[in-house]
């Protein structure tokens, strides 16, 4: 199949897959940072045991899942050299130096510190222990910052000139880094992680709620991942509305896309529900649509006029079905989060949250809507922009390395290979991890003390690590 396929595609099938291996690992490792930090500081603050079990619990997670994050980002980057150079070549003045800020201010400041955050509570206290804990956790936000910058600019890119040589280089570096839709994107992937984590620590502890309602430990991460879910989801969905309106600004080729919106609307147009999208027919077949609803939402007015893809050459529409098609899965996931949002308040409320199985049960399976989410989002955000790696003056055609096809389809067959193998392994040691039930340390640990495994004074100096298992 792959032979009768050109290097482009290929090349674009294998940037996708392992972008969206790559984007899940960051998504948790961001919000689940902060979540140890909380978690630590909570302990600092009351001295109560079960938050220190739980960071025990969660930072083991969290170190492997950091580790696939690094590996696979990695693996990405060098295919801006192989797959992408004339890319690499036009976009380097610009987002060059803000890929090395990335490094310099937060990777930097990740690594520094996460070797005391997994094994240093012996030896620098628990007070300066919480201060690389926190370090870390602003090194992932400061990551995501200039990452997303990044992707900003080629989604509204400002601040620049071109030189003779067709390059992009730097006119106004503030222009750049804050470029129209990067405070919306940061805010919207910000919130996106934490809902990721906070589903994730929610269905581990429904899953633990539901063998036995009397764990401390599930008790606590599952009303503690509720509270955030009841909060941030609505929040979220007003980030993704303004996120919204922002990209019908700049990018409306890609909400008549998300849309569905073939045609342009001059007295008000639907909000398609769902359909099939027939690119080449230009229409939405078995269409099941609301009048009016989407000129509502979009422009705030019943009858607002929109413009559809019959406006736009047809060289230059994105792929309509993907982009129509993750677009409802993201957005349906999220009514669902708000939907486990208000169950969980109204269990608080009726005091049932630790035995309502329904809501336990329901939590369990929405432990991996996050990461789905946050793919399907990802989706939309980077198909959507098609044909273009930078919106408007860059087309992707453009951008390609000069490469046969059996090349780049031999590199895909490995990458899928391996990753399925390697990061699959590690996908399925953290599953193990969580199935494990967090116990409870030693009794009447304080936070000025060092911490040890229950029953087991290790010596420093021959095993320092043992201060952050959890008790066996």
């Amino acid at each position: 199949m792959l032979a009768n396929v050109d290097a482009l595609l290929l090349a674009r099938w294998q940037f996708g897959f392992t972008v969206a291996f790559h984007i899940v690992f960051p998504a948790f490792s961001i919000g689940l940072a902060s979540y140890l930090a909380v978690l630590e500081g909570l302990w600092l603050a009351t001295g109560r045991q079960v938050f220190i079990d739980l960071f025990r619990y969660w930072i083991k997670i969290f170190a492997i899942a950091f580790a696939m994050g690094v590996v696979s980002g990695l693996v990405m980057s060098y295919q801006f050299g192989t797959n992408w150079s004339v890319y690499a070549d036009k976009t380097g003045p610009v987002l060059g130096p803000l890929m090395a800020y990335e490094v310099l201010s937060a990777f930097f400041l990740e690594a520094g510190f996460l070797g005391v955050m997994l094994f240093g509570m012996s030896k620098v206290g628990p007070r300066l222990h919480f201060l690389a804990t926190l370090m870390v956790a602003i090194g992932t936000f400061f990551s995501a910052f200039w990452i997303l910058s990044v992707n900003s600019w080629m989604q509204t890119p400002q601040g620049h000139a071109v030189n003779a040589a067709g390059q992009f280089v730097p006119a106004d570096w503030w222009a750049i880094v804050f470029n129209p839709s990067f405070p919306y994107r940061l805010v919207h992937m910000v919130l996106a992680a934490y809902l990721t984590t906070a589903l994730v620590v929610g269905g581990v502890g429904a899953w633990h709620l539901l063998r036995d309602r009397t764990n401390e430990g599930a008790r606590t991460m599952f009303s503690m991942a509720m509270w955030m879910i009841a909060v941030v989801a609505p929040i979220q969905i007003l980030a993704g509305d303004a996120h919204g309106l922002n990209t019908l600004e700049h990018q409306p080729t890609k909400v008549m896309a998300m849309e569905g919106h073939f045609q342009s609307h001059p007295d008000g147009a639907p909000l398609i529900l769902f359909g099939l999208p027939d690119q080449e027919a230009g229409t939405v077949r078995y269409a099941v649509e609301v009048p009016k609803l989407s000129s509502l939402i979009l422009k705030h007015g019943l009858n607002a006029p929109l413009k559809g893809l019959d406006t736009v050459p047809r060289e230059n529409w994105p792929p309509v079905p993907v982009v129509f098609w993750s677009f409802r899965v993201m957005v349906s996931l999220g009514m669902l989060m708000l939907l486990l949002g208000c169950l969980s308040l109204l269990a608080r409320y009726r005091g049932t949250l630790y035995h309502w199985a329904a809501l336990h049960r329901f939590a369990l399976a929405m432990g991996p809507a996050g990461f789905v989410a946050v793919v399907a989002g990802w989706i939309t955000t980077e198909v959507g922009r098609q044909p273009f790696t930078v919106y408007g003056l860059l087309r992707t055609a453009d951008s390609v390395s000069p490469l046969h096809a059996p090349a780049v389809a031999a590199s895909l067959t490995a990458f899928v290979l391996v990753y399925f193998a390697v990061f699959g392994m590690g996908i399925l040691y953290i599953l193990h991890l969580m199935a494990k039930s967090p116990h409870r340390g030693e009794p009447g640990i304080e936070p000025g003390a060092p911490i040890r495994t229950a029953g087991i004074t290790p010596s420093p100096s021959l095993d320092p690590d043992r201060t952050l298992r959890p008790a066996e």
